[in-house]
């Protein structure tokens, strides 16, 4: 087993800022009893510096595979400290239990974020861990540009990877923070001092980097040390393809309003049914689903994710496992009746604990020994709904209906009565709230960008504080990390902290 822990931090001081990968043993493997071997590596290094780690396939790979392993486990991209939590709680998706709640969890919660010291900074855990994996990337990048050893296809393909998952992770941070500085070098002296750049120009450079992958990554699904293309079809899905460039495409396009392309984009995703489909509700978030575009295997040998350890509710559960959030009564008034997302046991399911019932997500059902789920990123089903709201913006009604009845007869629901401009817009908003709830900050980030934010916070906010918080607008931006803005003087805080 193999362990890769990178050293870069917000303006921290390197030389040079390539990685320093700690190997305990001679392979690299994205964890699970029952995953397959992502990459083999040979003798094992104590430091790899940019000299070595980008002269030999193997070790370039480990590289990118080091940062999907990052991902899987808890943190940042899952479990009970992630994007998905804590957007979350800031929304009107989940409800936090009251006994004895953690401090940011309160703050999130109540929509009532600090930034008064680095002691209470609450709203910005999400900022540096962003950073750390873009620098990553960017001294990946650097690295295999500069390499004249690396077997071409590999070269290639980790290049793709690498300005893919940079638009990922500038996507989050573009919108959980605004305005952000635009990073595109492993330079500590020129990124220890950069200003925020506007979303508009950030939103470019997301573009550019997917619009690059899309050329540079396999339209395969890739393991093993990825000169061998297997069969796309018996391929684990996790490392991301040319596919995943492109549904992450649509999306970014979808919110910067670039309805054609983002339409285009969907369209191309959901016409290759050789390779995707819609499935069934509980079979959308097993490993390599027909559903799935990328997922990030777990990590922790015999586990499921990271999600069903920190969602699902039950008496009978050892010791960290039950977590305190449940879903909201907002969110469960939401489904249609009929509808069988709501149904127990599909994507939700209830516990009743001291004569009061909860509501928990279920789409990850499986914290047993037995692999069965990965974690899911992206999604054929989020693909409709993009494509749906690009032709209802395009005033294609008839079309935009069309995808998003397919979504809701998976659901066992009779097709849209929408009809024109307007309702369907509504009709896809809230298809979306009960199709996608908690899962990668998608009804947090709809709210914004969709103008409803302040309508439906100044109700919620008051709820959830018992009046104490009034939902003010400003604080649909998390604020920024306290201790660099000290650092740097170009960089500004979020107005109202």
């Amino acid at each position: 087993m193999i362990s890769i822990y990178y050293k870069i931090k917000f303006g921290q001081s390197l030389k040079k800022v390539i990685v320093n990968v700690f190997i305990s043993l001679n392979m690299i493997i994205v964890l699970g009893t029952s995953c397959k071997k992502i990459v083999q590596v040979d003798a094992p290094y104590t430091s790899i510096s940019d000299e070595n780690v980008f002269k030999e396939d193997n070790n370039a790979i480990a590289v990118l595979t080091g940062i999907f392993t990052q991902m899987s486990q808890a943190g940042t991209m899952t479990g009970n400290s992630s994007i998905n939590l804590y957007a979350g709680l800031s929304a009107d998706e989940l409800v936090l239990y009251n006994s004895n709640p953690l401090p940011n969890y309160v703050s999130y919660y109540t929509n009532s974020l600090l930034a008064l010291s680095p002691a209470q900074n609450y709203g910005s855990e999400l900022w540096s861990p962003l950073y750390s994996y873009i620098y990553q990337c960017n001294a990946a990048i650097e690295g295999l540009n500069g390499s004249t050893s690396l077997t071409a296809s590999v070269k290639k393909q980790l290049l793709g990877e690498a300005k893919f998952l940079r638009a990922f992770f500038y996507f989050y941070l573009v919108n959980l923070y605004g305005d952000v500085p635009l990073a595109l070098s492993a330079d500590y002296k020129v990124n220890g001092s950069l200003a925020r750049s506007s979303t508009p120009a950030v939103y470019q450079q997301i573009i550019i980097d997917l619009n690059d992958a899309k050329e540079l990554l396999s339209s395969d699904y890739l393991n093993g040390n990825l000169k061998n293309y297997p069969s796309s079809l018996l391929a684990e899905r996790v490392r991301p393809n040319k596919w995943a460039a492109i549904a992450l495409l649509a999306r970014v396009q979808l919110y910067a309003g670039n309805w054609s392309d983002a339409e285009s984009s969907a369209s191309d995703l959901i016409e290759n049914n050789t390779m995707y489909d819609t499935v069934a509700l509980n079979d959308v978030f097993l490993k390599n689903s027909r559903e799935a575009i990328w997922q990030l295997q777990p990590v922790r040998g015999g586990s499921n994710t990271e999600e069903a350890k920190t969602f699902i509710l039950s008496p009978d559960l050892p010791n960290g496992y039950d977590r305190p959030v449940y879903l909201s009564s907002q969110l469960l008034n939401s489904f249609e009746l009929n509808d069988q997302r709501k149904v127990a046991g599909n994507w939700i399911d209830s516990c009743t604990l001291l004569g009061t019932t909860y509501f928990f997500p279920f789409k990850y059902k499986n914290i047993e020994a037995t692999v069965t789920e990965y974690f899911m990123v992206l999604r054929l089903g989020e693909q409709y709904l993009i494509r749906s709201e690009a032709r209802a913006n395009l005033g294609n009604i008839n079309g935009g209906a069309s995808d998003l009845n397919v979504i809701r007869a998976r659901a066992g629901l009779s097709p849209t009565t929408a009809n024109d401009q307007n309702s369907l817009m509504s009709a896809i908003l809230h298809e979306n709230q009960v199709e996608l709830f908690t899962e990668w900050a998608n009804r947090w980030f709809d709210l914004k960008r969709t103008g409803k934010v302040d309508a439906v916070m100044n109700i919620v906010t008051p709820m959830k504080s018992n009046g104490a918080v009034h939902w003010q607008s400003y604080q649909q931006i998390y604020p920024i990390l306290f201790s660099d803005l000290k650092k740097n003087q170009s960089l500004k805080q979020n107005l109202g902290y």
